[in-house]
């Protein structure tokens, strides 16, 4: 391959569509990105247009694509990274969706979670899949599509519809019909067996989802196809898909067991590398698929929390005390360090451990004198909080890691970073390259093109930018942490 090659990811996300070309450095050539709305038809359904996720997504890739090429280099190859879980169902014959999509962050399926979880079928069903009963996942989602929308279920089983995650959707419209998606995502439907890597009899029958509408899963490095030449005026390969959290994992070169890397976008999500053992959680953490390449398979113990970015989005959208979410790192280190404001930010529920779909978001301890600084600095002590949460079961699950690499939006937050250190009392460390997650999807396709070269090369170049170390005494840490434990009890409802 050409010096001037280079490779375009896709990265769809749940607030925004980007795209993103790296060169064979890492380094960032173009990017592009738009936001898009977010629907919220009643309490705790989130939904979005499968047409604009569609529109903003090809937009924002030929913008960077156009970028990228008009500076001489030359895409060999694209990657899609995306978010997860979000379950989408179309047309085979036409592509069109037959509703909007529903987001990971849904909860509508709780009561059809509670029925399977009354009839006892939640050990056998995380035996096979690593995830728990809970609205999260795709499963559950996609028996209400097929039951919901009129004419649906008799059409699926006539193979007539395709269901998807957001992957699945994008590979069929960029290539014209190939229905595909990776195991990494595959993973995250409840649908699909981690031990024997492919879809499961007994969990489609539970979940009453016929094989027909399901896509064909592959590794992670594997070819999906060609883009049809209208999009960027040639044809391109696509080869390399992955799922945000497991992309940003091995953007982060998460490469070896222990190693651990958590992610501050929309929601934040810990995945702990665990190489080739399923290691199994007691403490409702989730087993997942952090990579298939070349058909080898690595595992991950995951820790997901619904509200992360999305918390300090609610500050600036919702309550209106900021402009942008910078100005949280100045409003946290000018609050005042007496008043002890505590936010929990289960707008649409609490994830692990807890997995309480119906908890709802409260603020503790207000005073006349809390202000605009004492929330935006509690919002982001409530990102870290629930990270300790995730940190604790590990560790109680018998893995406790040593440090931990961060990436995402916030992690560019010098007093969030600090924070999370203490309350962890663990090093955080923070790499050059924020864009962990596009450029973990563009490592898997660019070496297939021979943009990269072999993992270790890509481990040996991996940069730190700063190192946050734990300054924090315990019976601070202790103080804090209890305070927020008392917080979180009074918003259980499970």
């Amino acid at each position: 391959m050409a010096d001037h090659d280079c490779v375009l990811t896709i990265d769809q996300g749940t607030t925004s569509s980007r795209a993103i070309v790296f060169d064979g450095q890492g380094l960032i050539i173009a990017l592009a990105q738009t936001e898009f709305p977010q629907i919220y038809p009643q309490d705790g359904w989130v939904e979005h247009d499968p047409e604009v996720i569609w529109a903003t997504t090809i937009d924002t890739a030929r913008a960077a694509f156009q970028e990228a090429e008009a500076k001489g280099w030359h895409v060999a190859a694209l990657a899609i990274t995306n978010q997860r879980e979000t379950t989408l169902l179309w047309d085979r014959a036409t592509g069109e969706p037959l509703a909007n999509a529903i987001v990971w962050q849904d909860r509508r399926t709780e009561a059809a979670c509670e029925e399977l979880r009354a009839a006892g079928l939640e050990p056998d069903i995380t035996a096979r899949t690593g995830l728990l009963l809970d609205p999260y996942f795709s499963a559950t989602k996609l028996a209400w599509l097929l039951d919901s929308v009129e004419g649906a279920r008799a059409r699926a089983l006539a193979g007539e519809l395709a269901f998807g995650t957001v992957d699945s959707f994008l590979i069929w419209r960029l290539t014209g019909g190939v229905h595909a998606t990776d195991a990494t995502n595959a993973s995250r439907t409840n649908l699909f067996n981690i031990h024997t890597q492919s879809w499961d009899p007994w969990l489609l029958e539970q979940f009453r989802v016929p094989m027909e509408i399901l896509p064909d899963v592959r590794d992670c490095n594997a070819c999906f196809g060609y883009t049809a030449s209208e999009w960027f005026g040639r044809s391109v390969p696509i080869l390399g898909v992955v799922g945000d959290q497991q992309g940003a994992a091995l953007g982060q070169c998460c490469l070896m067991p222990g190693t651990v890397k958590s992610t501050y976008g929309t929601g934040c999500f810990v995945i702990l590398n665990t190489g080739q053992q399923a290691v199994t959680s007691q403490h409702r953490l989730l087993t997942t698929i952090a990579s298939r390449i070349d058909g080898q398979v690595q595992y991950g113990l995951e820790g997901s929390i619904f509200m992360a970015g999305a918390a300090v989005q609610w500050l600036r959208d919702g309550l209106g005390i900021i402009n942008s979410s910078s100005e949280t790192e100045q409003l946290a280190a000018a609050a005042d360090p007496q008043n002890s404001v505590i936010v929990v930010p289960a707008f649409t529920g609490l994830g692990a451990p807890y997995w309480d779909a119906n908890a709802r978001g409260a603020i503790f301890g207000l005073t006349r004198d809390a202000g605009p600084a004492e929330l935006a600095r509690a919002t982001l002590q409530s990102v870290a909080y629930q990270t300790s949460d995730l940190f604790s079961a590990m560790v109680a699950d018998g893995v406790a890691p040593d440090r931990l690499r961060i990436d995402g939006g916030m992690a560019a937050n010098d007093w969030f970073a600090q924070f999370l250190a203490d309350i962890l009392n663990l090093p955080v460390d923070r790499p050059r390259v924020l864009e962990t997650t596009a450029y973990g999807a563009a490592l898997l396709a660019g070496q297939v093109a021979g943009v990269y070269g072999d993992w270790s090369s890509v481990q040996a170049a991996w940069q730190l930018e700063q190192s946050f170390e734990p300054r924090m005494g315990m019976a601070e840490r202790q103080v804090l942490l209890s305070k927020w434990s008392n917080a979180v009890r009074r918003v259980l409802t499970a």
